[in-house]
């Protein structure tokens, strides 16, 4: 660690500081094998631009106003973007080495159908994308890439579809608490789970209930492409 001050010469109206432990620049992140002491000496650029750092800041950001309930999944493929983007623009060549590349397309079925598996039992748990990714015995940048052209979704888009339906069929069948399916579903509020519920199907969660209350789900074309695009 090392102390520095910053010179602001005007007026901001809010600054985003990210921190990112020294394992994300380990070869288990991405296909590089990276010298250690040369991220540890990444120097300190008091003034520069990078158009796909601020993106991935921008998104952060996003996610911190909105907690949504793949925000875990969403950061922690964001924070393995950005550790790449660092070695790639900002740590030495000679200090960074490839290892050979993956050519796979996608998945092979196995792999995918434990990766699906474990989504499927946790959906009211903690998912991470480092816990995915050794089940798929692949490095986390590779895994999401992976994982995209096998499902056509990323990983957190995946995980908020899924999320989606497991919430309507809590709501159908019993009367648990808003407050607990927001919860278990990795949601931060009950607030925040109404919201996106309601952007996803048109209806606050109670309204849900009361209309579908002990009968199955039939979801709409609609209803589906939602789930992906909304919850995300």
């Amino acid at each position: 660690m090392q102390e520095g001050s910053v010179d602001i010469a005007e007026d901001l109206t809010r600054i985003l500081h990210i921190y990112l432990p020294v394992s994300h620049f380990s070869p288990s992140n991405f296909e590089i094998n990276v010298d250690l002491s040369a991220v540890s000496a990444l120097s300190y650029e008091r003034a520069f631009e990078d158009s796909l750092l601020a993106e991935i800041g921008f998104a952060i950001a996003s996610e911190l106003q909105s907690e949504t309930s793949t925000g875990g999944l969403l950061i922690g493929a964001l924070a393995s973007s950005l550790a790449a983007r660092l070695v790639q623009k900002y740590v030495n060549a000679s200090s960074a080495q490839s290892f050979p590349r993956d050519t796979s397309q996608g998945l092979d079925r196995r792999r995918l159908l434990r990766v699906l598996d474990y989504i499927e039992a946790n959906l009211e748990g903690d998912l991470s994308i480092e816990r995915m990714a050794a089940i798929a015995c692949l490095s986390r940048f590779h895994f999401a890439r992976s994982f995209r052209q096998a499902v056509g979704h990323s990983p957190h888009r995946y995980v908020s579809a899924k999320r989606l339906e497991r919430a309507k069929t809590l709501l159908m069948h019993g009367d648990r608490p808003l407050v607990d399916i927001a919860l278990a579903l990795s949601f931060s509020s009950q607030a925040n789970f109404t919201r996106a519920f309601r952007q996803a199907t048109g209806q606050a969660p109670g309204q849900f209930r009361q209309r579908f209350g002990s009968r199955r789900p039939q979801p709409s074309l609609t209803d589906v492409s939602r789930a992906f695009s909304v919850l995300a």
